[in-house]
C-alpha cells in the first residue's frame, strides 16, 4: 500500500499543497492516505507526519514529492528513512534530487545509502573544521567561550566577602552582579587555581 506525506513551511496560504497532492494522486495513491503538514520542516513534531509514521505498516511505501518534504535536514532524513526500512516499509520520491530513490529497488537503496554517506561525511568534515579551528585559536592564546563576568578584582572581593561566615552569598552575588551559581562557580574554579599553583 502506499502512504503520502506533503508538506509546505508556510501556513499564511502563501503556499498551497495542491501541486504535490496532484503528483501523489497521479503516482497511485489514494488521497484519503496522503497526509499533509501546514510548517517549517525545522520543527521536530510536525502532525501530519507523525500521524502519517504512525498508520505506515510492513510492506507499505511512504511516498513523497520531494525530498527535502520529509526530514528536517539529510541526518534526520536517513535516520528515519533507516528506521522505516528496518519496519519494512519502502520510501519513493517522485521528483526532484532524490527522484532515483525508490528504497523498494536495489539501485534505490544504493542512491540512499549514497546519500548516507555523504551526509556522514559532512558531518565529520565540519567537526574535523571545528576542532582544527579550535586549535589553532589556541595556538594563538584564544580561549573559546563566554567572556568572563568577573575581572580579579571583584574576585578577590567575592572571596574577602565570602570568608566573612555572616555573608549570604545570594547577597555578596547580587552586590557582585551576577548570579549565585556564577559566584560559586568561579570561587570553586579560583580555589581550583590556587591550590594547583
Amino acid at each position: 500500500m502506499l502512504i503520502g506525506y506533503i508538506r509546505v513551511s508556510k501556513s499564511d496560504g502563501s503556499q498551497l499543497l495542491d501541486l504535490q497532492k496532484d503528483a501523489l494522486i497521479e503516482a497511485g495513491i489514494k488521497e484519503e492516505r496522503i497526509y499533509s503538514d501546514l510548517e517549517s520542516g525545522s520543527k521536530d513534531s510536525r502532525p501530519g507526519l507523525d500521524s502519517c509514521l504512525k498508520s505506515l505498516q510492513p510492506g507499505n511505501t511512504l511516498v513523497v514529492w520531494k525530498l527535502d518534504r520529509l526530514g528536517r535536514n539529510m541526518k534526520h532524513l536517513v535516520n528515519l528513512v533507516d528506521d522505516l526500512g528496518q519496519k519494512g516499509i519502502s520510501f519513493k520520491v517522485l521528483t526532484g534530487q532524490g527522484a532515483n530513490i525508490d528504497t523498494s529497488t536495489p539501485s534505490g537503496k544504493m542512491i540512499f545509502g549514497i546519500f548516507s554517506a555523504l551526509s556522514e561525511f559532512e558531518r565529520d568534515l565540519i567537526i574535523e573544521r571545528t576542532r582544527a579551528g579550535l586549535a589553532a585559536a589556541r595556538a594563538r592564546g584564544r580561549k573559546g567561550g563566554r567572556p568572563q563576568k568577573v575581572d580579579k578584582a571583584l574576585l578577590t572581593m567575592a572571596m574577602a566577602s565570602m570568608s566573612d561566615r555572616k555573608s549570604v552569598a545570594s547577597d555578596v552575588a547580587k552586590r557582585l552582579g551576577i548570579t549565585t551559581s556564577t559566584l560559586y562557580s568561579y570561587l570553586i574554579t579560583h580555589k581550583a587555581q590556587l591550590c594547583l599553583s
